[in-house]
């Protein structure tokens, strides 16, 4: 049977797919050619990450143009200012989002309520006391919709952990950590209370990353590439095991500047990588890449498919 994946972070609604970088024109929207490599590399189903409310809207009309395609929606805390200082205040910008969500949820379409946590790394985006409280909300809203959570952690274990704890009773469904770059007792503790962790390049750059990884229990991993973002770079700890023989190949890449039709992006990622996360994952752990691939799929089907 040929591997099948389910990447939980595409950021489809990035200009990069449309051959817009950083607000300046580069080439023609190459997206159906993204979504033809996704596929030939065995991951037809994608979970779309809407990070604000306009965001959402989009990934949700986007998740309606393939059976296998879903979305999340929510605040991500890069954009928690958004929220905060919206013309109408931010209990009406948290009554739109869940009108979308309960829409999203009646099509069987939005499948998590996120992306949303917080960020320390980019506290230049949104500083803690704005996204604090804009976390805290979402918590509130997830215990009434009850739908699994799409969560973002970075560099903030101790708030992180003190908030979300308390929920966990209240938050059956869990949900996932995604492009989890935490340490191994942040780890343990969220997989001990039944959260499940989301792997993708970001997750395999240091040495402490990769005893992270082997440490993630099988029934609690998922994958994913959080495309165009998160690519396995050569200075990463996990890139010497894409050194190995048997590697799983991906297609070849061409600098923006020299962009082909038909050929990869060099340094925006894309679903068909998702592959070789699988591969230094199986490799980190010592277990088969099959199997990896296989757990993998089922973790992320049971929670969102």
């Amino acid at each position: 049977m040929s591997p099948r994946f389910f990447d939980i972070g595409v950021n489809a609604t990035d200009t990069q797919f449309q051959g817009i970088y950083r607000s300046k024109w580069k080439h023609d929207s190459d997206f159906e050619l993204v979504r033809q490599r996704s596929v030939e590399a065995g991951c037809e189903h994608w979970l779309i990450t809407g990070g604000d409310l306009a965001d959402a809207k989009e990934a949700l009309t986007l998740s309606r143009s393939h059976t296998s395609w879903y979305s999340t929606a929510g605040v991500h805390p890069t954009r928690s200012n958004i929220m905060a200082s919206h013309k109408a205040g931010p209990a009406a910008y948290l009554t739109e989002l869940r009108a979308l969500i309960i829409q999203g949820q009646q099509e069987n379409k939005i499948k998590a309520f996120g992306e949303f946590g917080l960020d320390y790394d980019r506290l230049d985006w949104s500083p803690k006391e704005t996204q604090l409280p804009v976390f805290e909300a979402q918590l509130e809203l997830a215990v009434e919709l009850q739908l699994p959570l799409f969560l973002h952690s970075r560099a903030c274990e101790e708030d992180f952990l003190r908030i979300l704890t308390p929920y966990n009773d209240r938050l059956p469904l869990r949900g996932v950590i995604h492009s989890f770059t935490g340490s191994l007792n942040e780890m343990k503790q969220l997989t001990q209370s039944g959260w499940s962790i989301g792997i993708n390049g970001c997750s395999l750059k240091t040495d402490e990353n990769l005893t992270v990884v082997r440490e993630i229990p099988l029934d609690l991993l998922m994958l994913e590439t959080d495309a165009p973002w998160c690519d396995i770079r050569p200075s990463h700890a996990g890139h010497k095991y894409l050194k190995l023989a048997s590697v799983p190949s991906i297609p070849d890449s061409k600098k923006v500047e020299r962009f082909e039709s038909g050929k990869m992006v060099r340094s925006r990622n894309e679903p068909c990588t998702i592959v070789q996360v699988a591969w230094i994952v199986a490799q980190v752990k010592g277990v088969a890449y099959e199997e990896v691939v296989d757990r993998a799929f089922e973790n992320t089907m049971k929670m969102f498919g």
